[in-house]
């Protein structure tokens, strides 16, 4: 089979999509970000079995030369590598720049000279910004409200632009709202699970009114690994959401009756966007996705989310899952 080069592996939706692809029989080179505690992120908690399996590499995407040498000796690539807290870049842009556009870029510089078989790039809901008419399709225009949705704007472009001007095999696969085990808490599923947890029955969250289209990350992972027989997604952008929109208000209520508490929502200024950059709306239109790539996501409609809550809300629960998280501390 393909050997399939997974950068961002350490991450939330890298290390499930390192476990699927082991499960399937796929030889795997996993990148994770070079630090010197010889952390492997979230590659540290798989089993043993998956571990043993794959042949990790410790790296930065935006060192081109270390990128040359890591995908030389693979197929296809995997790209989830990213800087993704949007509150984060207002204060770093420029770290942005360099890991989600220069990153993005030696990437594909490197397929290009090893004629990689084909390069699958992970993009992003936010780069439409607030919904102009929704379901939200792949030809929605573009709306970069905060530095975090530039950079990936100029990311797929990038993308796009390698495929067109070269005939590089690439494409782009666009996740809604993945959620799910593992994933950071600045993301609102976990802090509300964690905030709760921890015995809290006042929550501090930013704003409660904009909606959103939340995907269980088996569905999101299902959807990136029916890219890597796909032909049909290269030149393309394709939408992986669950169908299905929620409020942040309803999402926090559909938690808390899930695990028994009475909760009282308490604005946060410092988790609060400011309005021209919050995204009110996101909801997916996912028929391309259908189409092409013959997925469809399991965890769909009010039933369907509410099933992966109650899967994440279980993870969290865990003792031991939870001591990895500082959930006093707001996580931007």
């Amino acid at each position: 089979m393909e050997k399939i080069f997974v950068t961002g592996a350490d991450g939330f939706i890298g290390s499930h999509l390192v476990e699927a692809l082991v499960k399937k029989g796929y030889p795997v080179k996993a990148l994770v970000m070079y630090n010197s505690f010889n952390s492997w992120g979230w590659l540290d908690h798989v089993d043993n079995s998956i571990k043993e399996s794959i042949e990790v590499i410790t790296g930065d995407i935006r060192d081109p030369f270390s990128m040359d040498e890591a995908v030389s000796d693979c197929n296809i690539i995997l790209n989830l590598a990213a800087l993704i807290a949007i509150p984060y870049s207002y204060n770093s842009p420029s770290s942005y720049v360099d890991t989600n556009i220069v990153g993005t870029l030696n990437l594909l510089q490197s397929t290009k000279k090893y004629n990689i078989q084909k390069m699958i790039h992970t993009s992003t809901s936010e780069v439409y910004g607030s919904a102009r008419y929704v379901p939200i399709d792949e030809n929605h225009p573009y709306s970069a409200q905060s530095p975090y949705a530039a950079t990936k704007i100029s990311a797929d472009q990038l993308v796009l632009s390698f495929n067109k001007s070269f005939e590089i095999p690439t494409g782009i696969i666009r996740p809604f709202n993945t959620y799910g085990p593992r994933q950071s808490n600045r993301a609102i599923i976990p802090t509300v699970i964690t905030q709760i947890l921890s015995g809290l029955n006042e929550l501090k969250l930013g704003n409660t009114y904009p909606t959103r289209d939340f995907s269980y990350i088996s569905d999101t992972v299902n959807g990136i690994i029916a890219t890597i027989n796909s032909e049909e997604i290269i030149g393309q952008a394709i939408n992986l959401g669950s169908g299905f929109e929620i409020s942040i208000e309803n999402t926090v209520k559909l938690i808390s009756e899930i695990m028994g508490n009475e909760i009282k929502i308490i604005s946060d200024k410092n988790r609060i966007r400011k309005d021209s950059s919050e995204v009110d709306r996101l909801f997916s239109d996912n028929s391309l996705a259908k189409k092409l790539l013959k997925w469809s996501p399991e965890y769909n409609n009010t039933k369907g989310f509410e099933r992966g809550l109650r899967k994440t809300i279980e993870w969290f629960s865990k003792e031991g899952n939870r001591k990895i998280y500082k959930s006093d501390i707001y996580n931007i």
